[in-house]
């Protein structure tokens, strides 16, 4: 991508987790004038390591806070002259939020909000500059499910969430339209298909299933495993988040999909294979193998969506983004990261992970 274009300071909330650190690094490296503050309450699924190679950078800064803090938002909006918010923060794990719901309304409801009404009032102050973008990363789970016979969600496809977590992200993808129509703030929004790749925290199912086979543990897979996900590399979704924030029309949508429907017990079979392939290459003995053999079925998840697609053609059609990695590409060079970079998942793996992993999957 050609920096051929007015430099942004650009505010990132959520950035130093899965698919904001990812988002980080892109845009960093596409846009090296460009002055970058990340805001991240470092929870369990932020990791202050991840982003420690850009310390050294005169244009990056990280700031650990929360999203609901008004004082902070405002200070931060005010002090780095910020044009441009990349909304990532969010509590964003279904599991959990069965478990419990209440995190999930207060980050993902309440914290967005907050950073609308903060991002509304710097605007103003600031004349209502027409260059300003306030983008909202969301999913497609707010579109409910689809049967395996269904075309694939649109951006008007009527909104249907299933768990407390689409819930929570259906409200704030609302507020987020609200203030782009009450108020004419330049908002933008994308819905996104499910996300895999380097940096993902131990819980989602692509790096539990790599780290399971490392560690010769159990592969659970919920229900039967033939619910159906659409699959899309975080490098992927990176490139169109930035497209999007470049070229996107103000108070528009974009759906972003990966092309690559695969049902869960076959993406874990996959997984499987490669692992089985690529561990000798890299001097990895394996505990079992082959790994297929850990697979194991457990009680499905309350309410679990059966399938979910990505009609991803706004987006190319409007802006000229589509995916370019296959789901066999991205899940080679996923397995391989995991089987690389152990030094960054094992200190994952805390008690309190542990205490979570067994509430989940007994």
């Amino acid at each position: 991508m050609a920096d051929s274009r007015s430099p942004r300071r650009i505010l990132i909330t959520g950035g130093a987790g899965f698919i904001g650190s990812n988002f980080v690094y892109h845009w960093h490296k596409s846009y090296p004038g460009d002055r970058i503050v990340v805001l991240d309450a470092l929870t369990y699924a932020g990791n202050r390591g991840t982003l420690a190679p850009l310390d050294a950078s005169e244009n990056f800064r990280f700031v650990e806070g929360d999203i609901c803090d008004r004082s902070l938002i405002d200070e931060l909006l005010k002090t780095e002259q910020i044009d441009t918010v990349a909304h990532f923060a969010a509590e964003s794990h279904v599991d959990r939020s069965i478990l419990g719901p209440g995190a999930f309304i207060q980050t993902n409801m309440v914290g967005t909000f907050t950073l609308l009404e903060a991002f509304r009032q710097h605007w103003i102050n600031a004349d209502k500059p027409d260059t300003y973008r306030f983008l909202h990363v969301s999913t497609d789970e707010v579109y409910g499910t689809l049967s395996d016979t269904d075309p694939a969600f649109s951006e008007t496809t009527p909104y249907a969430p299933n768990s407390p977590y689409s819930a929570s992200k259906a409200g704030s993808d609302h507020l987020v339209r609200a203030y782009f129509h009450t108020y004419g703030m330049p908002t933008l929004m994308t819905n996104c298909s499910n996300n895999y790749g380097p940096y993902h925290f131990p819980e989602k199912l692509v790096p539990l299933m790599c780290i399971n086979m490392l560690l010769g543990k159990e592969l659970p897979v919920y229900g039967d495993g033939q619910n159906i996900r659409d699959w899309l590399y975080v490098t992927d979704h990176c490139e169109a988040i930035a497209t999007v924030i470049q070229k996107g029309a103000p108070g528009e949508s974009y759906n972003v999909g990966g092309n690559n429907e695969v049902r869960n017990l076959d993406l874990v079979k996959i997984l499987c294979g490669l692992m089985d392939e690529l561990a000798p290459t890299h001097g990895v003995t394996l505990p079992t193998n082959p790994c297929e053999s850990l697979i194991t079925f457990v009680k499905d998840r309350p309410g679990h969506d059966q399938r979910y697609a990505i009609d991803a053609n706004k987006i190319k059609t409007e802006l000229g983004w589509e995916p370019s990695v296959t789901v066999e590409e991205g899940l080679r060079q996923t397995v391989e990261w995991y089987l690389t970079h152990q030094d960054w998942w094992q200190p994952l793996l805390s008690p309190a992970y542990r205490e979570y992993y067994e509430t989940a999957y007994s």
